[in-house]
């Protein structure tokens, strides 16, 4: 198929090709493929990820590309693609074969705009010259590396399979390569992690000079060696306040860098925002693919199976649940996802999607949600609605007001 030309007209619904010629009234579109293989298991991961060999890797291609072509049979002449995200999992431990061949159906399936956004997700340790040169090569053009720590006690009490050198290494390797749009995955409230620790962190990262910045508190999740750590009582988890203590401190430094926060963990430089993660956050369509991938597309929320043998002899017809959206789910989806971007809540374009003013919507609900705005957890002008800094540190509290 075709590449489409940068042009876009008006509200971004109708390409031209060669600046002239309108082809369709076609959508931009999301693509998230996830590639499930990972080294090992990091002690708070419960991603959907495991180890596998390279057979399974090319049976798991083979039954991938099979889901790509009916997806293109399906959404082709109603979107074109303007972002890719290959999550996982860790995308760079497999055979770059195999990633060239994923990335040549991707081409083949779909209408790619010419600046479009593609990101691979990495870990150190499993990068090298021949991997980097290979993926600016197939058009991947924005790397993402999963740092967490530079302190190899922290990375090792994580159960990272990589060291701070190693990032180090794979870190300039990509520059010297030609990666000129590089995230850096942070983490702090790390068990034994501290605020000098994640002072230091930021600073090492800043020095780097990476175009965007993630940076996440840890979660005990269920089904983690954390977790079970934590039930036996040998986990000693950071403490609340410290954890906020270190989240307003990279809100502060961060800013003081010249680093734009846009969402509640993550920053870029002017111009590099994650172009495909402002999709989740602003309700656009992004069609998922891959095991266990998730999906919104025109209102429709659904996911294919996760488990590995059932996906491999599904022959890419792998959904196993979908959820049509009601109004109510789209407006309670809608401000859970506007608010954490850092500008909040367009309130005008609320009243254009949904034919009334967010006061008449909550108005049982608008007496608490005034409270928090006169407490300054809230931003409220008419025009916008968001969350002040002290408001993100309990936004999960104030977002049920907002279920309809």
């Amino acid at each position: 198929m075709m590449t489409i030309n940068k042009a876009v007209e008006g509200n971004g619904n109708s390409i031209k090709v060669n600046n002239d010629k309108i082809i369709s009234p076609r959508k931009p579109l999301g693509l998230y493929i996830h590639i499930p293989f990972c080294i090992k298991k990091c002690n708070y991961c419960d991603f959907l990820s495991f180890e596998a060999g390279y057979d399974s890797q090319k049976a798991y291609l083979g039954a991938l590309l099979k889901e790509i072509e009916i997806c293109s049979e399906k959404y082709h002449n109603k979107y074109y693609v303007d972002s890719i995200f290959v999550g996982g999992g860790t995308p760079s431990l497999v055979d770059t074969s195999l990633l060239r061949e994923l990335t040549k159906a991707l081409k083949k399936a779909f209408d790619l705009s010419d600046d479009a956004e593609i990101t691979i997700e990495s870990n150190p340790k499993t990068l090298n010259k021949e991997k980097l040169e290979a993926y600016l090569e197939m058009g991947i053009n924005r790397l993402s590396i999963g740092t967490q720590s530079f302190d190899n006690d922290l990375l090792t009490r994580l159960g990272r399979a990589h060291s701070a050198e190693d990032f180090y290494d794979n870190y300039s390797l990509a520059r010297s390569c030609g990666f000129s749009n590089i995230n850096i995955d942070l983490m702090f409230s790390i068990p034994g992690q501290n605020l000098k620790h994640w002072q230091e962190t930021l600073q090492c990262a800043v020095d780097l000079a990476p175009e965007h910045l993630s940076f996440y508190s840890l979660q005990i999740e269920e089904g983690t060696l954390f977790f079970q750590m934590k039930k036996e009582g040998t986990l000693v988890e950071t403490d609340g306040q410290e954890d906020r203590d270190m989240y307003h401190y990279a809100q502060s430094f961060l800013k003081e860098k010249d680093y734009l926060q846009y969402e509640i963990s993550n920053a870029a430089k002017k111009g590099y925002q994650s172009r495909h993660n402002l999709k989740y956050w602003s309700m656009e369509d992004y069609l998922g693919m891959g095991l266990g991938a998730h999906s919104f597309m025109s209102g429709t929320r659904f996911s294919n199976v996760t488990d590995f043998k059932t996906y491999l002899s599904a022959e890419g017809a792998s959904e196993v649940w979908n959820h049509l959206n009601s109004r109510e789910d789209n407006i309670s989806e809608y401000l859970f996802t506007g608010l954490r971007r850092i500008t909040g809540v367009d309130l005008n374009d609320f009243q254009k999607r949904f034919g009334e003013q967010i006061t008449d919507v909550f108005s049982q609900n608008w007496m608490q949600i005034e409270r928090y705005i006169e407490d300054e957890y809230l931003i409220y002008d008419g025009n916008q609605l968001l969350f002040t800094e002290k408001g993100i540190d309990i936004s999960n509290t104030i977002l049920t007001e907002f279920i309809i």
